[in-house]
C-alpha cells in the first residue's frame, strides 16, 4: 500500500520518508524555527513538522495553573503554552520558508480548531500525536479533510489504535510505531511492534517515530521495514525545553538521513542473484564449477 504527501509516495519500494520534528523546539522563536528548517533541508529530509494548539482547549484542566519555570520567568502552564505558540502570520512565514527549502511541512493539531487553522494554511497532511489517539472528535475532523494522516501510536493499546483506525479509515493513513518515553531507553523501543503493526494493518504503510538518543534504534527500524522515520531535531540538546534532550543535533540528524539512504540501497529486492561485482572473484576463487544439468 502506498500513500502520498504532496506527490511524494510513502510505502514499500519507495525511499524512506524522513520527517524532522521541530515540534516546540523553536521555543516560540521564528528565526530559530527557520534555522531548524535549514538543518532538515541540508540533511536531506522530506518534511518538517510542528505542533499546533489552541491552548485554552488543548491544555488539560488540571495543568492550566501549574507553575512553570521558563526563560521568561515563572508563569502558569497555560500562559507558557500561549507563549510558545505561533500565530497565523508566523506560521505563514515558517511554512513559506519550508516550502522554499523544498520541504513538505505540516503539524500535529491538538484540538479541532487547530485542524481548521492548519487547513486554512493549506498543509499537505496532518499528524496525530500519540496523546491524541483516543480523541475521536479530533480524528473525525481530521478524516473530513481528505488529507493523508500520519498516526503515532505511543502510549496506546492495540484496541485504542483499532478504534482510531475505525474513525480515520485506511485509504490515506500512515502509522508510526512509537514509545512515548522521553528520552527513550532501548529496552522500551520494542521495535518488533513494527512487524506486529505490518501484519495487523496490511493496507497501511508503517513507519517509526523515535525519541531515543543516538541513531541505532531508528536505523534498526528501517531495516525492519519502516517506510517513514520521524525524529526531533534541535540546534543544541542542552537548550531549555522538554523535547531538546530527546532530539538530534544537526550533525546527528545529517548522519541519520545518510545512513537511512544507505540502508535503503542495501535492502535490495530479495531476489538471489550473482552480481556483476562477484564475477571476477568467482572466476578467481571457485575451484569446482556448478554441475551442468
Amino acid at each position: 500500500m502506498t500513500v502520498s504527501i504532496q506527490g511524494t509516495p510513502i510505502g514499500a519500494g519507495h525511499p524512506v520518508y524522513v520527517i524532522a520534528e521541530i515540534g516546540l523546539n523553536h521555543n516560540g522563536d521564528v528565526e530559530l524555527a527557520k534555522k531548524l528548517i535549514d538543518v532538515a533541508a541540508e540533511a536531506g529530509a522530506q518534511a518538517v513538522k510542528f505542533q499546533k494548539r489552541t491552548p485554552e482547549i488543548s491544555t488539560p484542566e488540571h495543568m492550566k495553573q501549574v507553575p512553570r519555570e521558563t526563560p521568561w520567568g515563572t508563569m502558569s502552564y497555560l500562559d507558557y503554552r500561549y507563549r510558545v505558540e505561533f500565530d497565523r502570520e508566523q506560521y505563514v512565514e515558517i511554512g513559506d520558508y519550508a516550502t522554499l527549502r523544498g520541504l513538505d511541512w505540516f503539524a500535529s493539531p491538538w484540538d479541532e480548531p487547530s485542524v481548521d487553522f492548519l487547513e486554512d494554511l493549506g498543509v499537505g497532511a496532518h499528524k496525530v500525536a500519540s496523546a491524541s489517539v483516543t480523541d475521536h472528535g479530533l480524528l473525525a475532523r481530521l478524516a473530513q479533510t481528505g488529507k493523508t494522516i500520519i498516526l503515532s501510536t505511543g502510549m496506546s493499546t492495540l484496541q485504542e489504535i483499532d478504534a482510531a483506525v475505525e474513525v480515520l479509515g485506511t485509504e490515506k493513513l500512515v502509522m508510526l510505531h512509537a514509545t512515548s518515553t522521553y528520552p527513550l531507553p532501548p529496552e522500551e523501543a520494542n521495535l518488533r511492534t513494527i512487524l506486529t503493526l505490518q501484519q495487523r494493518y496490511r493496507n497501511v504503510p508503517i513507519g517509526y517515530s523515535g525519541h531515543e538518543r543516538g541513531l541505532q534504534i531508528s536505523l534498526a527500524a528501517v531495516a525492519l521495514g519502516a517506510v517513514a522515520v520521524e525524529r526531533h531535531i534541535t540546534l543544541d540538546r542542552t537548550m531549555w525545553g522538554s523535547d531538546h534532550a530527546a532530539s538530534l543535533e544537526p550533525q546527528g540528524f545529517e548522519h541519520l538521513v545518510r545512513d537511512i539512504r544507505i540502508i535503503g540501497e542495501a535492502m535490495g529486492d530479495g531476489v538471489k542473484r550473482v552480481f556483476p561485482g562477484e564475477l571476477a572473484p568467482l572466476a578467481k576463487l571457485r575451484r569446482v564449477p556448478a554441475p551442468t544439468a
